[in-house]
């Protein structure tokens, strides 16, 4: 484990224009360790001292299940988590640099729902991917498997339904930020002999994943909003809510990204 002024100083070499393999030939330190260093500088705690909600003896719901419920949206549609070394993961979750906002408040819920651990971000070309490393992601996120999620079976422990259940705009907030948007469409009618256009607000969601839809879907309707599947291409991946009402209380709630 190097110290922090160890990878500063390596760090400080590569910056003056060096090569990792020369620099890693000067200090001694491993091309991958330096490049990893690139990433998050701050050494890992392996979560020695961060407690795990569900590897308590009587396993226990997260302590903000609002945060929960929408970095849980967040992470169906646009997160992973992958394995790291010494059982350790990270979840990762890509947020388009259009969206900064959405950026913040994935951000802050990943805190929230890891509060002893860092959470930080890690710019790619349009986009920043939002990071925690955790011992425990798969004991949060039981999703977590093996291959792409549209590929395998995506259920809800019983302890995450209720806490949709208890915060469903939070979990359908999620859902929006990550894989939905909040569009302006438009027709013409003529009226009078007069051709008009006419334009109206209408929310998209978009997912591979069958059971995903389902969740997205199911929770709408115990909040009594109106939607409908969209084919495009010959591909039912799309999710409509177009009604007047429907997308005023989406608005009340969720609103579009920003």
């Amino acid at each position: 484990m190097y110290d922090v002024d160890t990878r500063k100083r390596a760090l400080a070499l590569v910056a003056q224009g060096r090569s990792l393999n020369s620099v890693s030939k000067q200090t001694g330190i491993s091309r991958a360790a330096i490049r990893s260093w690139q990433v998050r500088i701050e050494p890992l705690g392996w979560d020695r001292a961060a407690a795990c909600p569900r590897c308590e003896e009587v396993p226990r719901p997260p302590e903000d299940p609002v945060a929960y419920s929408y970095l849980l949206g967040l992470y169906l549609g646009d997160g992973c988590i992958s394995y790291l070394r010494r059982n350790t993961y990270f979840l990762r979750i890509a947020c388009a640099d259009a969206w900064p906002g959405l950026i913040t408040l994935c951000a802050e819920a990943m805190q929230a729902v890891r509060p002893a651990n860092k959470v930080f971000r890690v710019q790619r070309q349009g986009c920043q991917s939002v990071t925690c490393y955790s011992n425990h992601w798969p004991c949060l996120f039981p999703q977590h498997g093996p291959g792409k999620k549209h590929n395998r079976k995506i259920t809800l422990a019983f302890w995450q339904q209720e806490i949709v259940d208890a915060h469903p705009w939070a979990f359908i907030r999620g859902l929006i930020h990550s894989d939905g948007c909040r569009i302006t469409n438009w027709t013409e009618k003529t009226v009078g002999g007069e051709r008009k256009r006419y334009e109206y607000p209408r929310y998209f969601f978009s997912n591979k994943s069958d059971d995903i839809r389902q969740l997205f879907t199911d929770t709408l309707d115990k909040l009594g909003v109106g939607w409908k599947q969209c084919a495009r291409n010959g591909n039912a991946f799309n999710i409509s809510i177009a009604r007047k009402q429907d997308v005023a209380l989406v608005d009340a709630h969720v609103g579009p990204k920003h």
